[in-house]
C-alpha cells in the first residue's frame, strides 16, 4: 500500500448531505482495508455524521459547501477533515443549551480520544476552517 492516500469530496451544506459525506468516507476507508462492520468503522461513522452536521448547521449558510478529507499515512494514521467556509470555531455550548443541542463536539472529543487519537482545528487561507481528527489506523496492513 502507498505511503499516503487521500480522497476527498465537496457537498453542499444541506442536511442530506451528512449521510452522504458518511457513505463517502465508509467506502474510501472500505478501499483501504477497514471493514464496514467493525467498531472503528462504527466510531468514524459517528464522527464524520457529528463533523458533518456542524459544518451544515453552525455555518448559518456562510458556508454553501463543505469538505470531507480523507488521509492514510503509511498504515499508521487516520486523518479526516472538514472544511467549511464559515470563520467562526467550534465552541463548547453552555450546559442548559446543550440538553437540546450542541453536543457534537463533546462527542468528537471523547470518540477521538477514547481511540488514542486527537482533534484540531485549523483556519484555512480563505478564511474558512477545518475540523482535524486524527486516529490510530486499526485495519490489518494489506500486502
Amino acid at each position: 500500500m502507498a505511503d499516503h492516500q487521500e480522497a476527498s469530496v465537496t457537498l453542499p451544506s444541506d442536511p442530506a448531505s451528512v449521510s452522504a459525506a458518511r457513505n463517502y468516507v465508509l467506502h474510501v476507508l472500505s478501499e483501504w482495508g477497514l471493514p464496514g462492520d467493525t467498531e472503528a468503522a462504527d466510531t468514524v461513522r459517528l464522527i464524520v455524521s457529528e463533523l458533518a452536521t456542524n459544518a451544515v448547521q453552525h455555518t448559518f449558510g456562510q458556508s454553501p459547501t463543505f469538505t470531507v478529507d480523507v488521509e492514510l499515512e503509511r498504515d499508521e494514521q487516520l486523518r479526516i477533515g472538514v472544511t467549511d467556509s464559515h470563520p467562526r470555531f467550534p465552541k463548547r455550548l453552555p450546559a442548559a443549551v446543550q440538553q437540546d443541542n450542541g453536543r457534537g463536539m463533546v462527542i468528537i472529543r471523547w470518540l477521538t480520544a477514547e481511540c488514542g487519537g486527537r482533534l484540531s482545528v485549523n483556519a484555512t487561507a480563505e478564511g474558512g476552517k477545518t475540523v482535524w481528527i486524527a486516529l490510530p489506523w486499526t485495519a490489518p496492513v494489506q500486502s
